[in-house]
């Protein structure tokens, strides 16, 4: 397990590994069972790929309101007198009205051969309101001492990013700084096995997912195969490390 560490100026940046907010922003505390709604952290692969990162909080006291207006870029807050720690203040600024930037001074240092991804907090993907900032994706690698800004998509005219106080703005995923890999077409026999895996997983829903099958409030059927097959995985890979 390798470790991140980093350093701020600006405490209430409070990075710390992604969780789903349950309830909130991954859905309400509903469980599976028929009858209740679907959220997002019923979903296995949604729920592990969102606590993949590092979140970062919105350090400030004030909300702050980014709107775009006439195709003009509108900063809405206040963020009081200038606190002299060398951060540009405000913070904010437009990047060429379809983009605009934080500056955030956070230094994430990775192991050799990898790197730090910003990428846009997950509940982005759930928030039905368009009003969380979308962070732009960017690579840094571990040799650069410091993030020293991160870059925001401009919200669409007549929108409204909000920034809070103490909720995550953006997230950061740790990854190999080369995208090391090849696409190749599966051969005849690779494919063929992978097909016989689908269909023996296919026709194993109705055990494997019989006790935990459930229909949601909007007749959507879901069962637990995925988790089942996901923790046998894990506990196979465990008692191959010993």
């Amino acid at each position: 397990m390798q470790k991140v560490k980093y350093r701020t100026s600006i405490a209430g940046l409070q990075p710390q590994r992604t969780k789903l907010e349950v309830p909130g922003w991954a859905g309400e505390s509903e469980p599976r069972a028929d009858g209740s709604h679907e959220h997002p952290w019923h979903c296995m692969p949604f729920a592990e790929g969102a606590r993949y990162g590092i979140e970062l909080f919105y350090p400030y006291d004030n909300e702050l309101h980014v709107s775009t207006r006439d195709g003009h870029l509108i900063f809405d807050g206040d963020f009081g007198p200038d606190p002299q720690t060398g951060v540009q203040w405000p913070p904010f600024r437009t990047f060429g009205n379809t983009y605009y930037t934080y500056q955030i001074l956070l230094d994430l240092k990775v192991e050799p051969g990898w790197a730090i991804r910003t990428e846009p907090h997950p509940r982005f993907y759930t928030d039905p309101t368009d009003s969380v900032p979308i962070a732009v994706p960017a690579l840094l690698r571990h040799w650069w001492p410091m993030m020293f800004f991160v870059v925001f998509k401009s919200p669409a005219e007549g929108r409204t990013h909000i920034f809070r106080p103490g909720e995550p703005f953006m997230q950061i995923i740790v990854i190999p700084d080369e995208a090391d890999f090849e696409l190749v077409k599966m051969d005849a026999e690779e494919a063929a096995e992978r097909e016989l895996q689908a269909r023996r997983i296919q026709q194993s829903r109705a055990t494997l997912g019989k006790e935990t099958q459930w229909t949601s409030s909007t007749d959507t059927v879901f069962d637990g195969t995925y988790r089942h097959i996901l923790s046998a995985a894990k506990m196979r890979d465990k008692a191959n490390l010993r």
